[in-house]
């Protein structure tokens, strides 16, 4: 295993890091894409509401029946939230989801005639879209790159990446998106998501079988 490339000390020196820390998640995922399976960005809106504090092969396994017992913004926005909790019950707090699920078609309706609205404001009016939610939509159900998403994964490897030594995930957001080049943003986050899942996990990370181990500076590296 090489060893680890020293802290750099300038700016330039960052920045030549950052380079190659880009170049290499694009050798190692050259096709990431947002792992959530949908058709339109409503249901990558609902689905990206149902993956809070749940993982995504649950929420794919659960939204091919969803979407075909309620097709459309208006099904979902005409249903009790009680009788939508028994349809999304396996995702977990499912009161709360589908509470929001119910209010989120209802706004898409009434506000924005039954289409996702397409910027991160109209958005933020959404029931269950926070500024998370929000990117992914924009992201990957317009291609608009408002941002960068930051979930568990990617507050975790950014940290260990050193890019940002903030906690709080809006904090972690305004470093990235000063790091990472607008137009990579939106690929970014999900090279960093897939190697959350595939090497860099939360305990025991596979730092012998990762690319990016000499360029990584985390305290509880395994090599």
């Amino acid at each position: 295993m090489p060893a680890t490339t020293p802290k750099p000390k300038t700016a330039a020196d960052r920045k030549k890091r950052f380079a190659a820390v880009f170049k290499l998640l694009d050798q190692m995922y050259p096709d990431a894409t947002c792992a959530l399976l949908h058709r339109s960005p409503w249901e990558l809106l609902v689905a990206t509401i149902l993956s809070a504090q749940c993982t995504d092969k649950r929420v794919n396994a659960v939204t091919p029946a969803l979407f075909e017992k309620y097709p459309t913004p208006h099904d979902f926005a005409a249903v009790r939230p009680e009788v939508l909790a028994d349809d999304i019950r396996s995702t977990g707090f499912f009161n709360n989801k589908a509470r929001s699920l119910v209010g989120a078609a209802k706004r898409v309706i009434e506000a924005y005639s039954g289409e996702v609205p397409r910027s991160m404001d109209e958005l933020l009016t959404v029931p269950g879209a926070a500024r998370k939610t929000a990117n992914v939509v924009l992201g990957s159900g317009y291609g608009i790159a408002s941002g960068i998403v930051v979930d568990t994964h990617v507050q975790r490897i950014t940290r260990r990446l050193d890019f940002t030594r903030q906690t709080d995930p809006v904090k972690i957001e305004q470093e990235l998106v000063k790091i990472v080049p607008r137009e990579r943003w939106i690929l970014f986050s999900h090279q960093i998501i897939l190697h959350g899942r595939a090497l860099c996990v939360a305990r025991k990370p596979l730092c012998a079988e990762c690319r990016l181990e000499p360029l990584c500076y985390s305290r509880d590296k395994t090599v």
